[in-house]
């Protein structure tokens, strides 16, 4: 399994956004499965936080690496969103489907990343983390494998808490 500091080495290096690869990100403080990371954006501080996953499937295949995060929107405050990001393409036109618990999301891929399909559920996707113990990632690859990720729930809340404090 990744580190989440190599995690924030390779944020920088494949471009998540351009903001995010403006600078290179550190590491601030690590909740059980959740790191807090920090980038200079035009001399502010900005802070975000990510997971990797805990189980991967199928078994036996190059997964590449794999990682969910929750960032703050460039509208800024306590806007943020959930991001997956995938270490292979997935199939164009396909659905990424996200499950917290027993609450079902849907994402929209574009290369190796996937954002909520309805911008204005990222709030409940977010709330529903918090409340959460796993988080489950369904998604296709280019090729058509379908694949499984999932992520541990335990230290979001004060990982996300840690991350709206960041200035």
């Amino acid at each position: 399994m990744m580190s989440l500091q190599t995690v924030a080495l390779m944020l920088a290096i494949i471009g998540l956004s351009a903001s995010i690869a403006s600078a290179a990100p550190k590491m601030m403080k690590q909740f059980d499965h959740w790191g807090v990371f920090t980038y200079k954006d035009g001399g502010k501080s900005v802070c975000y936080i990510l997971s990797v996953p805990t189980h991967e499937d199928p078994v036996g295949i190059d997964h590449g690496k794999n990682f969910f995060l929750i960032a703050p929107k460039k509208t800024g405050g306590a806007n943020y969103y959930p991001q997956t990001v995938m270490g292979y393409t997935l199939k164009p036109g396909s659905t990424i489907d996200v499950s917290v618990d027993q609450h079902d999301f849907q994402m929209t891929p574009k290369n190796n990343i996937g954002w909520t399909k309805i911008e204005s559920q990222d709030a409940q996707v977010i709330a529903a983390m918090r409340q959460g113990k796993n988080l489950t990632v369904h998604a296709t690859s280019k090729r058509g494998t379908k694949t499984t990720y999932t992520y541990s729930l335990k230290g979001v809340s004060a990982a996300l808490k840690q991350a709206q404090a960041c200035h």
